[in-house]
């Protein structure tokens, strides 16, 4: 890991480590199940959030935010692919949540993966 990713995944992790319990051991666990997934993608600090991308010099394809609740989101730079079926053209792109459980922690993995693939 070069310097630069370093120092921005010691950013994100101060950043998570300055949130209130519960959020900050949700968002933990969030950050290690998207390193998980994808452990090519580089963390960084993206307009204030903890994000996700390629490398240190493109852009972001996944965020992290806290509002009123947790949010996972695919930025406009992701490949998107329609939903299809009653959701015909739409393309998801967040998801909200406020724990993690196993199905949770899986859909993030395929989401994650998804994006990355």
């Amino acid at each position: 890991m070069s310097s630069k990713d370093e120092k921005n995944l010691t950013q994100v992790v101060d950043r998570i480590s300055k949130m209130d319990e519960p959020t900050r051991s949700t968002m933990q666990r969030v950050h290690d199940i998207i390193m998980a997934a994808a452990p090519t993608l580089k963390p960084r600090i993206w307009y204030g959030m903890p994000a996700y991308a390629k490398s240190a010099s493109t852009p972001a394809l996944i965020t992290l935010r806290m509002d009123e609740r947790l949010n996972l989101a695919i930025t406009e730079k992701a490949t998107f692919r329609a939903a299809g079926g009653a959701d015909g053209g739409l393309m998801p792109a967040a998801w909200y949540f406020e724990t993690v459980d196993a199905v949770t922690e899986r859909r993030i993995a395929e989401i994650v993966r998804s994006v990355v693939d």
